[in-house]
């Protein structure tokens, strides 16, 4: 009779994969709530710690989670590795010909055609009001950084690979359908239509290259030029010419845009190993081989990371987050553009003042007396009705 020898328990298996569908699907709807609730009121309390964090905690914290819980290894299954340096140089400069050649005109007749008050409503250049120098800095690369590579991870990633059917079937619903979720995000119905071709070109690049890093590579050039178009233009005070004027500078930077892409995609069919390997098919590399640990314990050091990240503003920004309540108190009704240039200097005098505050050279109190005699002031002499 042989001896049995003891052994230990045995470690467990490594979880079925769950459906790419489904995580695409729930992963969608739960990004949505914790975008809205969350990452809208933490874009509240500071713009440019909030951009930050909505897309570290919310959607790569989401793109990273989802995977796991599923039984995928989160850089395999989305596409985040192997780094591909060729074609993420070449989708940053598709980016920025894409940029010139179709986001400028596609913008330009949405400005054109959208209502006063609804460009108004969601100006983005508000995002850039009252902040300071490092704000400002923090926010560039938030928008450059920080939204290319999170974002990706996640509607690219997550989302538009989940919805994909397998070969031999047609891409070009999921691709879609997935560019109309991500504008749709953004809550810009102004830019809607700019960021439904960017998302086209953004997954393409990722059903073209089975690699994440060449869409946010074009991401990151999109959001770069942009940005410094429009910080270049507030620095020097330009106001908008024109309407010919307008639309024949329009017309020149989308041809310079389309010799740029015509020429990209040129050079790209003279060495096809800009693309990189291409796509991939089939995930047996990504299912993860290991057991998956609780959900529990893969949530612990995201929620403690964004729970002390919070702290930390409220300690560094006391001051700020008391001045952002005490606005939403007592809204200003916003200046017309024809407003009495008393109206006016007495505004950009108030917001000279907020910064005083702020940093502490004056009294909370001296700035809110002022606002609130302003909102009582300029609402008598500048009303102006809702939409």
């Amino acid at each position: 009779m042989e001896d049995s020898v003891p052994t230990g328990p045995s470690a467990p298996p490594p979880p079925e994969p769950r459906s790419p569908r489904g995580l695409a699907l729930g992963g969608a709807a739960l990004a949505l709530v914790l975008f809205i609730l969350v990452g809208g009121s933490v874009q509240f309390l500071n713009a440019a710690f909030g951009i930050w964090f909505t897309e570290i905690f919310i959607f790569m914290g989401l793109a990273w989670l989802l995977p796991r819980v599923g039984g995928w290894k989160p850089a395999r299954y989305t596409g985040f590795t192997p780094v591909p340096l060729a074609s993420t140089g070449f989708g940053f400069l598709l980016g920025v010909a894409n940029f010139f050649a179709l986001v400028v005109p596609i913008q330009f007749v949405a400005q054109k055609l959208a209502p006063e008050w609804l460009k108004e409503m969601v100006d983005g250049a508000r995002l850039f009001e009252q902040q300071t120098p490092l704000e400002l800095a923090i926010i560039l690369t938030g928008v450059t950084v920080a939204a290319p590579i999170c974002e990706e991870l996640f509607f690219r990633g997550i989302f538009q690979k989940g919805i994909t059917p397998a070969p031999p079937a047609s891409p070009t619903r999921a691709l879609v359908v997935s560019a109309v979720v991500f504008s749709a995000f953004h809550l810009d119905p102004v830019g809607f239509t700019a960021r439904v071709e960017l998302g086209l070109l953004f997954g393409w690049l990722y059903l073209r290259t089975g690699s994440l890093w060449p869409g946010i590579g074009a991401h990151a050039a999109n959001n770069l030029v942009s940005s410094l178009l429009f910080l270049a233009a507030k620095a020097v005070g330009s106001e908008a010419e024109d309407a010919d004027t307008s639309i024949q500078a329009v017309a020149g930077l989308a041809g310079l845009g389309w010799l740029g892409l015509t020429g990209l995609l040129a050079f790209a069919r003279r060495r096809p190993a800009v693309w990189g390997p291409g796509p991939v098919h089939g995930d047996e590399a990504a299912r993860e081989t290991r057991p998956v640990p609780s959900l529990a314990t893969l949530l612990l050091p995201w929620v403690t990371v964004a729970t002390l990240s919070l702290v930390l503003l409220v300690v560094v920004d006391r001051r700020g987050l008391a001045l952002k309540f005490y606005d939403a108190a007592n809204p200003l009704t916003p200046l017309k553009k024809d407003a009495a240039p008393g109206l006016q200097a007495e505004r950009k005098a108030l917001d000279s003042l907020r910064d005083e505050a702020r940093r502490g050279a004056v009294p909370l109190e001296a700035y809110q007396e002022e606002r609130l005699r302003q909102v009582r002031e300029h609402t008598r002499a500048d009303p102006r009705p809702g939409p």
